[in-house]
C-alpha cells in the first residue's frame, strides 16, 4: 500500500499567527532542537529530497511552512529550536508564536518533537513536552539511530520513555538507513486518522 505521505505539497509558510492557513481539517507538527534532523526525517517520510529544505546552518528554519497531504490533512514543519546565536528578539517572537500555535490550534492532533539519540531529550524538549503533553499526543523521534549499535539505541529509547507521558511514545528513526520508517508512518497516519492504523506498543521493536 503506497504512503499518503508521498503526494505532500508545500502549502504556505507563516511567521505570525495570523499568517496560518485556515484551522480545520488535521494536522501533525514536527518540533526539535535545530539540526536534530527534522527537515530531513520530514524529506524521508514524504519520500522527498526537497520538500523540506534543510541547512547545516542551525537556526535556518524560521518559518512555520506547511504541506498539504490532502485537502484535509497537513504535515507542519516548525522552527527548530535551542540554536543561541539567533537574536534574542527572534527567539522571544517565536516562543510566542510558537506556544500560540501548539496551544490553539484545533486541527492541531499530535506533535513529533525530533531528538538526536546520541544527545538524547534535553532540557528544551522536555519543557516542550510539559507544555503540550496534556493535551496534544506526543511522539519523541530518535534520529540519526545509525550512528550508534543496537544497544545503546534501546537505552536511550528506553530513558526517552521514561521522560515522557504515559499516552506518548517514541521510536527510533534514521533516514539514512530507513529503520524506524515504517513505524514512523503508522504513527503520523494514526494520529491524522489516515488509513488502518495498527496500534504498537510505546517500546519500539528496532534492534
Amino acid at each position: 500500500m503506497s504512503s499518503p505521505f508521498r503526494q505532500a505539497q508545500y502549502l504556505s509558510s507563516a511567521f505570525k499567527l495570523d499568517q496560518l492557513p485556515a484551522d480545520e481539517g488535521l494536522e501533525i507538527a514536527f518540533a526539535g532542537r535545530s539540526n536534530a534532523g527534522k527537515s530531513t526525517a520530514i524529506n524521508r517520510l514524504t519520500q522527498q529530497k526537497n520538500l523540506c529544505k534543510t541547512s547545516k546552518t542551525p537556526g535556518r528554519t524560521q518559518l512555520i511552512n506547511f504541506f498539504s497531504i490532502d485537502q484535509d490533512h497537513r504535515l507542519v514543519d516548525l522552527p527548530g529550536y535551542g540554536f543561541a546565536k539567533v537574536p534574542l528578539k527572534l527567539r522571544q517572537h517565536w516562543d510566542g508564536v510558537l506556544s500560540g500555535y501548539l496551544l490553539q490550534r484545533s486541527s492541531l492532533t499530535g506533535l513529533v518533537i525530533v531528538v538526536d539519540i546520541r544527545r538524547g531529550l534535553g532540557e528544551l524538549d522536555r519543557q516542550l513536552i510539559d507544555l503540550v503533553g496534556h493535551h496534544l499526543a506526543v511522539h519523541v523521534l530518535l534520529t540519526k539511530a545509525d550512528k550508534l549499535k543496537s544497544g545503546a539505541r534501546q537505552k536511550t529509547l528506553k530513558q526517552s520513555l521514561q521522560m515522557i507521558p504515559a499516552s506518548g511514545s517514541a521510536s527510533c528513526f534514521s533516514a539514512l538507513s530507513g529503520l524506524g520508517l515504517e513505524e514512523l508512518e503508522q504513527h503520523c497516519c494514526g494520529l491524522l486518522g489516515l488509513g488502518t492504523h495498527i496500534k504498537k506498543p510505546r517500546l519500539n521493536s528496532q534492534g
